[in-house]
């Protein structure tokens, strides 16, 4: 992702790009010379990242998979200090997407059965993907339930290189309703990454997602 990130600041006239982290550099150093960090890292450096953020007051855009509950809780306790924006997925069409299945089974009765499709590549370790379970978290928030008590079908596939295909489908005896969403290229996470760096630029402390980045206001 750090490539890809690199390749779309440059291509880019807003912005500028203060350093690339790598491993065994200096984090403070970058940080303290960014207005915005940008952390697609792996958990493992989450307390370095919340460490240096947090010393120089600089808004972070996160999309770290494999977060657990601890690190979770930090990033949150974290907001009340400094802007956050926390999104297992940064595509902006994904974000739409969790909007309109959140309104679709609001409005569904429970005649309807509910299925969520993911795909992804061969290399992907968690199942279902995060994605997957922020729709289901969708599914749920519309029906006003809790997640664990929504009533939902996963349906999962590793092949090739799929950057990411996701889908929720709803049933009952006389129709069916399927509202999907397609990566082509894994450039669409870049792009909504710093999509959310300007947006959350001079933003006051706060916990926020893609939602609010598309959905918000200026």
């Amino acid at each position: 992702m750090g490539q890809s990130i690199e390749r779309a600041i440059d291509s880019t006239e807003d912005l500028e790009l203060a350093g690339i982290w790598k491993r065994g550099e200096s984090l403070e150093r970058i940080v303290k010379n960014a207005d915005v960090l940008v952390d697609f890292s792996l958990p493992e450096a989450n307390a370095e990242v919340i460490a240096a953020v947090r010393q120089f007051a600089k808004p972070l855009v996160c999309g770290v998979s494999g977060l657990d509950a601890d690190q979770l809780d930090a990033l949150r306790e974290l907001s009340g200090q400094i802007a956050i924006v926390y999104d297992r997925n940064m595509s902006q069409g994904i974000a739409v997407l969790r909007d309109i299945v959140q309104r679709a089974a609001a409005s569904l009765g429970p005649e309807f059965g509910v299925e969520i499709h993911e795909t992804h590549h061969v290399h992907k370790l968690d199942s279902p993907s995060g994605t997957a379970l922020q729709l289901a978290d969708a599914v749920a928030a519309g029906q006003g339930v809790d997640p664990s008590g929504a009533a939902i079908e996963f349906k999962v596939e590793r092949r090739g290189e799929v950057p990411g295909d996701h889908s929720v489908a709803w049933s009952s005896a006389t129709e069916a309703l399927t509202l999907s969403h397609s990566v082509t290229t894994r450039d669409v996470f870049s792009a909504g990454a710093l999509l959310a760096a300007r947006w959350v630029h001079g933003r006051g402390a706060g916990w926020y997602s893609m939602h609010d980045v598309l959905f918000s206001g200026k």
